[in-house]
């Protein structure tokens, strides 16, 4: 069992609730986590301190099982269930304001923890290898680089392997052995009674291994923070807002452990010709009011080139048109439709001519267009 547990409420360090939920937890997390990083506070050893303790807290209520878990022991440790263990046999005494407790009230009382396997040490928290923090970032492509799907590179700055060691700890050519007194666990049990914490190996300070010659460029971390360049596809048909998960890509795991994941959200820029929703673009084309009444047929740009689009006689002003499969093309999922959208265009002005023309066109005019009106 953690000590950390007992002595560390990590609802106040993430400033919730006990009632919060996962979402309430996660949201709390990333405001702390963006105010007290390291990057935000270079040299803020107290800030560096704070993003360790909100880290450790959110590792575990975010994990429900380990939150369940936490919650019980909490509950114990508030009743005093852990403070002066030393009855007889069988029973305990002084534990909860000096009453006898069997142990198989104990093990009643903590339920869902797995037993006093936990508790005495047959279960013990491991320090070894961790995985690495998932890290986020943004990238801003243009509307065809959604569209069409494009390779491109994003800058990550923050924690990293470590360029001259790549991970291990050790400077290159040393070697990295398992630590011979807690076996690469990292913790070793300390009895206190009846009970048995553990704590951090003294050998290997909670690695688990030792290392022969410490990195000289991240002194046996296997991290340095700098800002590196990530390789990504981004697929076609994306949208605004969504998110690309690049496995492994995050932050570098600790003694050993494998790296988290980087997520990139993805910033659309606004196309000047197309509209679009969902997977369907839309567009809107001017054409003339001899167009729309006799009909014409109009060329159109889609993403792949231009179609020839007909218009019937009648067409009245707003009406869309779908031109099937010309819209975005994703590389899973239906393909699009390009909605076009005709509009009459009324000129500004007119020559002598088109004047006298339409004078004649309206006296020859039959029909009554506003007759529902009256």
């Amino acid at each position: 069992m953690n000590r950390d547990w007992i002595e560390k409420d990590f609802y106040k360090t993430l400033e919730v609730s006990k009632e919060a939920d996962a979402d309430e937890i996660k949201k709390s997390y990333r405001k702390l986590a963006q105010k007290y990083h390291p990057d935000a506070n270079p040299g803020d050893t107290a800030a560096e301190e704070r993003f360790k303790e909100i880290s450790e807290a959110y590792a575990t209520l975010s994990d429900a099982e380990q939150r369940k878990e936490y919650d019980q022991v909490r509950r114990v440790a508030a009743s005093g269930g852990f403070q002066g263990f030393g009855g007889q046999p069988g029973g305990f005494s002084g534990g909860f304001g000096g009453q006898q407790v069997r142990v198989e009230d104990l093990q009643d009382l903590l339920g869902g923890l797995g037993g006093f396997g936990d508790l005495f040490g047959a279960r013990s928290s491991s320090a070894g290898p961790a995985r690495g923090p998932d890290l986020q970032t943004e990238l801003n492509i243009s509307f065809d680089d959604a569209a069409h799907g494009v390779t491109t590179v994003v800058k990550v700055r923050g924690e990293a392997a470590c360029s001259n060691c790549g991970g291990v700890g050790a400077e290159p050519g040393t070697s990295v052995t398992t630590c011979h007194n807690c076996g690469g666990r990292g913790v070793v049990a300390q009895n206190q009674g009846f009970f048995s914490f553990s704590q951090p190996c003294p050998q290997c300070q909670g690695a688990g291994r030792l290392i022969e010659t410490r990195c000289k460029v991240c002194r046996g971390t296997g991290a340095e923070h700098r800002t590196r360049d990530v390789k990504l596809k981004v697929p076609a048909g994306v949208s605004d807002g969504s998110t690309l998960r690049l496995r492994g890509k995050g932050g570098p795991g600790s003694n050993g452990g494998p790296a988290g994941d980087l997520l990139v959200r993805l910033r659309v820029g606004a196309s000047p010709t197309f509209g679009r929703k969902g997977n369907d673009l839309t567009l809107t084309v001017p054409i003339t009011y001899s167009e729309a009444t006799l009909g014409t047929k109009i060329s159109v740009p889609t993403l792949n080139g231009g179609v020839t689009l007909k218009v019937p006689s009648g067409t009245p002003t707003g009406k869309t048109f779908r031109v099937r499969g010309k819209g975005i093309d994703p590389e899973r999922g239906r393909s699009g439709d390009l909605l076009v959208t005709v509009e009459v265009a009324v000129p500004n002005k007119v020559s002598k001519a088109e004047k006298k023309l339409l004078e004649e066109l309206a006296e020859l005019e039959t029909d009554d267009v506003r007759a529902h009106l009256r």
